[in-house]
């Protein structure tokens, strides 16, 4: 049996909790399936950071590069770290030193009361959001701190091989999923230098790829459609600052940050770190009200970069099988705890 070496790093506030459902799902498929699934637990909690005083220490990152297929993150923020300088350092550094540069968001609802918009809406799109360059470089910076002529200058970071690839991975994904669209989303119309260059990469790619309909909106135009006819998209495709904004709204359509995965992804090869996209929410730590569903779906996704898609599948089905029959957490209109609903979907696997 072929081993399959999973990072777990369990985070801040509410990600131990999450994490612990999705890793006791993990194993139960792990064994139901045989999937020689091996699990490593790495302390990088705000705890540990204001204790030792590094955040990533580099023996750690070099194990996680050379000796797993995989990184599951809980989540990563804490009050007594106020410049969330451990969470960045953890989150961004990882992204960065590991070029992840596909951040992947798919928004599928999971039945249709969950969503704010009315009637049945069909929301199943994924988002491709570049991940290392635009405004999250940290390119700028301040002058004269604190006087009236202070300057603050952010940089807005576009280059035509980071740009290149993203597009391509968004009409890769497309072709090899069966869909049908592929929208480029950006500012060109205001930001002409760096989305100018999108726009252009974008049309020189797109033809590559004919039985694929590319079409291009202007962000705010984007964001209206997305709540207007969500239907209209199979892929979107953008920058970092766009893509960050587009995908939460894109959570907000399928039921919350609760039940939004997300995958960090070289398709080149290495390590993938995957994630629930919610936050820490430090004031929920340790009252069993955390909801677990978008860890347990980023262990779908992280079940599909093993090689084990049919395993993904169930996964996916046992949790929308949980969705429908209520037995979810109370932020989706349920009555259970975090564990209860783990449990939940642990029970309909076992089942199927």
């Amino acid at each position: 049996m072929k081993q399959r070496r999973v990072a777990v790093i369990p985070g801040d506030g509410i990600g131990p909790e999450v994490i612990e459902q999705a890793v006791e799902t993990l194993a139960l498929l792990s064994e139901i399936d045989a999937l020689g699934v091996e699990v490593a637990f790495f302390d990088l909690s705000a705890t540990r950071y204001l204790d030792a005083g590094v955040a990533l220490p580099e023996v750690t990152f070099e194990a996680l590069r050379d000796h797993f297929e995989a990184i599951l993150l809980g989540a990563l923020g804490d009050p007594r770290v106020p410049d969330m300088a451990h969470a960045e350092a953890i989150l961004l550094g990882l992204r960065r030193r590991l070029d992840l540069y596909v951040n992947f968001r798919p928004l599928r609802l999971l039945h249709p009361r969950l969503s704010p918009l009315k009637g049945a809406p069909h929301v199943d799109i994924a988002l491709f959001r570049e991940n290392t360059e635009g405004l999250y470089t940290g390119a700028g910076g301040r002058l004269h701190l604190g006087q009236p002529h202070e300057v603050a200058i952010s940089e807005m970071i576009a280059t035509r091989y980071g740009t290149t690839r993203i597009i391509e991975a968004a009409f890769e994904w497309a072709r090899a999923h069966g869909r049908r669209r592929v929208c480029l989303v950006d500012k060109s119309n205001a930001i002409r230098a760096a989305q100018g260059l999108w726009r252009e990469v974008f049309e020189a790619v797109a033809p590559r790829y004919p039985e694929i309909e590319a079409r291009h909106l202007f962000v705010d135009a984007a964001a209206a459609a997305m709540v207007l006819e969500p239907a209209s998209f199979d892929v979107i495709v953008t920058s970092n600052l766009m893509g960050d904004i587009l995908s939460d709204l894109g959570a907000a359509l399928i039921g919350g940050m609760g039940v939004a995965p997300s995958a960090n992804l070289n398709p080149s090869g290495g390590p993938a770190l995957f994630e629930p996209v919610h936050g820490s929410a430090p004031p929920l730590a340790g009252l069993d009200q955390a909801n677990p569903i978008a860890a347990l779906r980023a262990v779908a996704l992280l079940l599909g970069h093993l090689d084990a898609a049919p395993s993904a599948a169930r996964l996916e089905a046992a949790i929308q099988a949980c969705v429908e029959a209520d037995e979810v957490t109370r932020d989706l209109g349920g009555a259970l705890g975090c564990a209860a609903a783990g449990a939940a979907v642990r029970a309909r696997l076992s089942r199927a």
